[in-house]
């Protein structure tokens, strides 16, 4: 059995995820032969299939008009594949659904001493409730209102309680081993702005040095410019730049390399500091271009027992938290999700382990097989998760029928006009046509979603391939022919 995994999904499993996948496997019934309840494939489908010579276990199909009984094309569909981030698909609905549109997550400020003429004599605590979308003019508005009650000057310093979240959530997997990209950054109920930094690469007019700019500019962060020019053209990986931490100063950002004089700008988003001196660092900037004054430095604590907050920050709801999820993917602002839904139904602190058996008494609850699936975050963002394309397709259909059902449409990228699929599908007849999520991991392309046919039925579209072609073009070339087939119905 383990011989057959490695073979089918082309990637390393976890020890605890190969014996749940067995048992998930056996659970279907596929190993007597996945053959026998495929639907015929449609020739513009098979024509991709053929011309790229994949194999039948590499890929799972199923398309279902809203509302009917029988799918139109079921192809491998109860065959656990790993979706990328067409997961997110079903994390966003269940807590949609959970918590409700109208949702918000709360950031709250203490203050740890007496005010008086403008004057926080001690500290000020910051209590994170996990926001995943406390971005820079969130927190700078939240600012504001701190200076409305009437602190202009801190005193001692600012305290960050992140317990919201357990400990064990930034113990994620690394995919691909890429430390410091922002794709892989970990949940922290504290974070700001993601925890990214952009920065901005100019050719100096004297020819040999590189101009480096950042977006926001933090005070507790140094860079170390050691770029030089090169006379060449605009090209080349990272256009030549080496993004490196100082093992012995985290906060030392080094770029070294040669950068193309003929670039006129360059920029490079990255994953810098650690949550709470991020946040510490946005705070302390925006605090200062807001005329404030924090004598203090940053300290990790809780809330003091019997305190009522001075500020209570709520932020964007749940239907504009999922709109920015989906349409461009973002994994950080999911495991915030999954953790927010495990702690809202069962308890803080949130846990990933929480954050999944909520997810599957959801599933249970809209009596959806929750043992079609093997989740690991949330996000996609893993080898292990697995699902069916039978139980995503369901999650779809019960998305239809939801009262939710035009705040959660509203959240899919749309094809030929915005998110992930703004490339995808276009023409003057398709374009808009087609409200789909996609996903994508090395050896991983699939989408999941609702396509208008031009005959004006609504179908739920799930595909998954998993080859080591299926993120090179192949992948997305198939799944493109099946939602192609679909609007054609």
């Amino acid at each position: 059995m383990e011989k057959f995994f490695k073979r089918l999904f082309s990637q390393p499993l976890s020890p605890v995820a190969l014996i749940s996948l067995s048992f998930l496997y056996s659970l279907t019934g596929l190993a007597q032969g996945a053959e026998a309840q495929n639907s015929p494939i449609p020739e513009r489908i098979q024509l991709v299939i053929d011309g790229h010579n994949l194999p039948l276990s590499s890929f799972s199909f199923y398309v279902q008009e809203v509302g009917q009984d029988n799918p139109e094309l079921s192809v491998n569909a109860e065959l656990p594949m790993n979706p990328a981030s067409a997961i997110k698909t079903l994390t966003t609905f269940a807590a949609l659904e959970s918590l409700g549109p109208a949702f918000t997550w709360q950031t709250e400020l203490y203050a740890l001493g007496p005010i008086e003429n403008g004057v926080l004599s001690g500290d000020l605590l910051m209590k994170g409730g996990g926001d995943p979308f406390l971005v820079e003019d969130q927190l700078r508005a939240m600012l504001k209102s701190l200076q409305r009650v009437g602190i202009e000057h801190i005193t001692g310093n600012l305290v960050l309680d992140g317990s919201y979240f357990d400990a064990s959530v930034e113990d994620g997997e690394l995919i691909d081993n890429q430390n410091g990209r922002a794709y892989n950054t970990d949940p922290n109920a504290i974070i700001a702005n993601f925890q990214a930094m952009t920065f901005f690469f100019y050719p100096h007019t004297n020819g040999r040095d590189v101009i480096i700019h950042t977006d926001p500019r933090l005070p507790n962060v140094k860079i170390s410019n050691r770029l030089r020019q090169v006379n060449r053209s605009c090209g080349g990986y990272q256009r030549g730049i080496s993004f490196n931490l100082n093992p012995d100063d985290p906060s030392e950002v080094i770029f070294e390399g040669q950068f193309p004089s003929r670039c006129s700008r360059y920029q490079m988003v990255r994953e810098v500091l650690d949550a709470p001196d991020y946040t510490f660092g946005l705070f302390k900037e925006l605090w200062s271009e807001l005329g404030g004054q924090l004598d203090g430095d940053l300290r990790r604590g809780a809330v003091p027992d019997e305190l009522d907050p001075i500020v209570i920050w709520s932020s964007v709801p749940m239907s504009d938290v999922i709109k920015s999820i989906n349409k461009f993917s973002n994994n950080l602002m999911t495991r915030h999700l999954l953790l927010t839904l495990g702690a809202e139904v069962l308890g803080p602190p949130a846990t990933v382990e929480k954050g999944i058996k909520a997810i599957n008494n959801y599933l249970e609850l809209k009596s959806l097989d929750s043992n079609q699936l093997l989740l690991s975050n949330g996000a996609g963002l893993s080898r292990d998760t697995r699902i069916t394309a039978v139980l995503l397709n369901e999650v779809m259909q019960s998305a239809w029928a939801s009262p939710y059902m035009p705040e959660y449409v509203a959240s899919l990228p749309i094809n030929g006009m915005d998110g992930t699929m703004r490339n995808r599908a276009r023409g003057s007849r398709m374009s808009g046509r087609m409200h789909v999520k996609t996903g994508s991991l090395d050896e991983v392309s699939a989408v999941n979603g609702f396509v208008y046919s031009q005959s004006n039925r609504v179908f739920a579209v799930t595909g998954m391939v998993n080859h080591e072609l299926a993120d090179r073009g192949p992948g997305t070339e198939l799944l493109d022919a099946l939602l192609i087939w679909t609007y054609l119905q």
